[in-house]
């Protein structure tokens, strides 16, 4: 993954960039944790400016956000609770998880979607309950853009200052890329395979 995304972002500049933080939102598996940094190395580098790779890096990943946001406006709560009722294993969420997600985000609301944005993984999905609630459009771009443009430009920082390290840098985030993919792979199974014990147990609690 590490010479993918370095080949994409060398050959395509600032709309690689774009790109790889779009489907970094809607494939998570593609880390900005990795992406970012890259894009750093290069702007120190001399190959891209600074400002165009945090604008660009934040545009791709606002572009993914609201994409999740989107769709899960059209799709309404009902509707996904049915999904979860008829598909929770594949999904991997309940309808009683559903509820529980929903009414932390209606206590949080722009607040949730904003440090949302900060979080690994959450930052994806914090989309969906927001477009689920029908958050309104301009607060949940405000909210995004504002943790959106501070997590990327973070990440750029730290690949710009490690510059001068950047062979030694590259020789482990190659392994760390893959070991992330593989650990979200193996959450996702995980939550599969106990799925049914999941919801054993938090029927037997609610019969309590």
């Amino acid at each position: 993954m590490f010479d993918w995304i370095t080949s994409l972002i060398n050959s395509m500049g600032p709309f690689g960039i774009a790109l790889l933080m779009f489907l970094e939102n809607v494939f998570p598996p593609i880390p900005s944790e990795l992406v970012m940094p890259l894009a750093g190395f290069n702007a120190a580098r001399g190959d891209m400016s600074l400002l165009a790779v945090i604008l660009s890096g934040s545009a791709g990943s606002l572009a993914g956000a609201y994409l999740w946001y989107w769709g899960a406006r059209r799709i309404g709560f009902d509707r996904i609770c049915h999904l979860s009722q008829r598909h929770g294993r594949w999904l991997s969420i309940s309808p009683d998880e559903l509820d529980r997600a929903n009414g932390w985000f209606d206590r949080h609301g722009g607040s949730a979607v904003l440090i949302g944005r900060l979080i690994p993984t959450v930052r994806t999905l914090i989309s969906v309950p927001a477009g689920v609630r029908r958050m309104p459009r301009a607060l949940f771009l405000g909210f995004s853009a504002v943790g959106t443009i501070a997590w990327t430009a973070a990440l750029t920082l730290a690949g710009y200052w490690l510059e001068g390290g950047y062979e030694a840098v590259s020789a482990w985030l190659n392994p760390i890329s893959t070991a992330v993919v593989v650990g979200l792979i193996a959450i996702y199974a995980w939550r599969v395979a106990t799925y049914d014990r999941r919801e054993k147990k938090r029927k037997n609690v609610k019969a309590r």
